[in-house]
């Protein structure tokens, strides 16, 4: 892997302090691949004002990795509001009814906000893969654009 280079193009939201962990590990992924990201914490749904501040920030970036637990509110809510790819990664932060992540995983299955990718409980890695994916084939149609384009 490399330091990352260049202008951060994945933002990194979380909902809550309690998901910080695994968004660290898709943060440490993205740094492998050479991609910086962006965090915004502690813009949970419960107070839809921290977030709603944040959003025309939020619309800037090329890729938003959402990680919520509870009842992952937070990824209904960002998909419908931004016009870039929404991946979701249900975080287990939540007792009981929560199930250790999986109604946040079924929230964002089921979400009404289209075109939100999901991946599975505590994924960070994997959700951090497919932004890197979508980053390098949007490097691959805007050459000029990307850090690391390749030439074809």
């Amino acid at each position: 892997g490399s330091a990352p280079a260049g202008p951060a193009r994945v933002a990194l939201v979380a909902a809550g302090s309690s998901d910080l962990p695994v968004l660290r590990e898709a943060e440490r992924t993205l740094a492998f691949h050479g991609r910086a990201a962006h965090h915004v914490v502690d813009v949970g749904v419960a107070g839809l004002h921290r977030l709603l501040r944040r959003i025309d920030e939020l619309r800037g970036f090329d890729v938003i990795l959402a990680f919520a637990g509870m009842e992952g509110a937070l990824f209904t809510v960002l998909g419908g509001l931004v016009d870039v790819p929404v991946i979701a990664v249900p975080t287990s932060v939540g007792l009981g009814v929560g199930q250790g992540g999986r109604v946040a995983l079924q929230s964002a299955l089921s979400s009404c906000a289209p075109g939100i990718t999901v991946v599975n409980i505590d994924n960070g890695f994997g959700a951090a893969c497919a932004a890197v994916k979508l980053l390098n084939l949007a490097d691959r149609a805007h050459p000029l654009r990307g850090v690391r384009a390749t030439a074809h």
